[in-house]
């Protein structure tokens, strides 16, 4: 007791608004999962598989968002990275899996999920060009569940982007 987030009291205030974007950077998030496929932001801008960047971002196929550890529009789904952004944004009331925290209603009206790739399916990496990304396409936070292997060590990559992030994001 008191140490919970009161999910229960917070969702009679609020459970979700897709005008939330939350910019999670981990593995990939399993973008056609049932719980969170009508919660998963999409660029709308992109013409899914003409391996054309349609938007001119520098990231060909970003539709779904986009896979930086293996340089590649298409996702590598995740088991950490799907859960993590279930926990955030996991439908509500459709009777699959759980309930996210801001998940909205039911009727996919609640936080929107960008994925950002950054632990792949062969390597990882590109985490300080995740920030980056997230800002500049409307993200206002960003979920980060995963550290580094050793004390005292952080790419300035990773700190530029997370200091461009804190600038940027929200912005537009």
């Amino acid at each position: 007791p008191g140490s919970d987030i009161s999910l229960f009291q917070a969702w009679g205030l609020e459970t979700g608004s897709p005008d939330v974007i939350v910019a999670v950077t981990d593995g990939g998030a399993q973008v056609n999962h049932p719980d969170l496929a009508a919660n998963m932001w999409v660029n709308t801008d992109e013409i899914p598989g003409n391996n054309i960047d349609d938007d001119n971002n520098g990231f060909i196929d970003d539709v779904n968002v986009y896979g930086f550890a293996d340089n590649t529009g298409t996702i590598a789904p995740d088991d950490h990275g799907t859960h993590t952004s279930g926990t955030i944004a996991a439908v509500t009331n459709n009777g699959v899996g759980v309930a996210g925290v801001a998940g909205g209603s039911g009727t996919g009206d609640g936080a929107r999920i960008m994925t950002l790739a950054a632990f792949g399916g062969v390597g990882s990496g590109g985490f300080g060009e995740s920030y980056v990304y997230g800002a500049d396409n409307g993200a206002v936070i960003s979920q980060n569940s995963w550290g580094y292997t050793g004390p005292d060590f952080v790419e300035q990559s990773v700190i530029d982007g997370i200091d461009y992030f804190i600038a940027e994001a929200g912005k537009d």
